[in-house]
């Protein structure tokens, strides 16, 4: 009898936390982050190791630009599940936003960490693209004299283009761009689109026309073969 009235106690309190999440994860899906926020905060308070509300949260707010806030989810989601690549590398990218809004000294100091956790994701899962897209961005954007290097950027488009010809080629696309290469960067991006249907790919070839060759009309071209691809 004393099991039996544990149990009618407990079961209604189970389905209305159930029911309380759906509803958040309902909000959450539907891009209305604000609304679902306050009834994700208040689930954690009574499930504080649960994975998906935490990272929902970190999710919330990176979207919101509050970076230090998302790090701190992302920070225990790591900690919580350590064999998780995508948790590293949000977390990676979290601090990696972080340190465009600090001052250079203080960035410096967080360079080695972000590197770390995109590498740890592509340890943990050795067909990560996104942690290679994001080590390439980070090997192109800093200076040489703490880190920066095409050859490393370079090696991990190579990576790419094992594991998936579109990303291969477009970040190879990307790196000949930064350079100023122009016609090698078209080049590029016009194998990734001939290698498989991308928006991104018809985006960025469209963008290198527009803003770095001052030929808007092809530009306008590539978006018009894409509209007419995609229909």
């Amino acid at each position: 009898m004393k099991h039996t009235l544990i149990i009618c106690l407990i079961f209604p309190l189970m389905m209305l936390a159930q029911s309380s999440f759906d509803k958040a994860q309902k909000l959450f899906d539907d891009g209305k982050y604000e609304q679902s926020k306050p009834i994700f905060e208040s689930l954690l308070k009574s499930n504080p190791s649960n994975l998906k509300i935490i990272e929902n949260l970190g999710d919330i707010a990176g979207n919101n630009k509050s970076w230090e806030e998302s790090i701190s989810y992302y920070k225990k989601l790591i900690e919580l599940k350590p064999s998780e690549a995508d948790y590293f590398y949000k977390y990676g990218g979290a601090k990696g936003m972080h340190a465009l809004e600090v001052n250079k000294f203080r960035a410096l100091g967080m360079i080695d960490e972000i590197k770390e956790a995109f590498e740890k994701a592509i340890e943990l899962d050795s067909g990560h693209i996104d942690s290679r897209w994001a080590l390439i961005e980070l090997y192109l954007k800093l200076p040489g004299i703490v880190g920066g290097s095409e050859t490393k950027a370079i090696r991990y488009s190579n990576e790419l283009l094992k594991l998936s010809a579109v990303d291969g080629y477009l970040s190879r696309g990307h790196i000949e761009e930064y350079f100023k290469r122009y016609a090698t960067a078209e080049q590029q991006y016009k194998k990734g689109i001939s290698a498989g249907y991308s928006k991104v790919g018809y985006q960025m070839l469209a963008d290198l026309y527009k803003n770095k060759m001052n030929q808007p009309e092809r530009a306008r071209m590539v978006l018009e073969e894409f509209r007419k691809k995609s229909k």
